[in-house]
């Protein structure tokens, strides 16, 4: 289980963050249900970029996963803040491009 909790929480930051794009760009939001659907494909998208900048311990980049838990078992914290900051970022991002799409096409 602890080799998928970067995955994890970089989907569901993804879901948030696509949800809290989704309430500030009113115009680009795609409802609940897509601002969560693109949050969580720009989660894993976000987590994946960063762990290939080496920045992350994403799950989806290849990188040992295992660097988000310490020798002891304990979890590290500035993994997991990486792991948040991506999913979150990555799913507004996404979310965001998908909205303009979406406003472009309907033109």
């Amino acid at each position: 289980m602890e080799e998928y909790l970067p995955l994890i929480i970089q989907l569901v930051t993804g879901a948030i963050g696509g949800n809290v794009a989704g309430k500030l760009f009113k115009n680009l939001s795609l409802g609940t249900a897509g601002n969560s659907i693109a949050g969580i494909l720009g989660g894993g998208l976000g987590g994946q970029l960063l762990g290939m900048l080496g920045l992350g311990a994403g799950a989806a980049s290849g990188i040992d996963t295992s660097a988000a838990v310490d020798a002891a078992g304990g979890i590290d914290l500035s993994s997991i803040l990486g792991n948040v900051a991506g999913g979150g970022v990555g799913g507004g991002v996404i979310m965001a491009i998908f909205g303009i799409i979406k406003n472009m096409m309907s033109k």
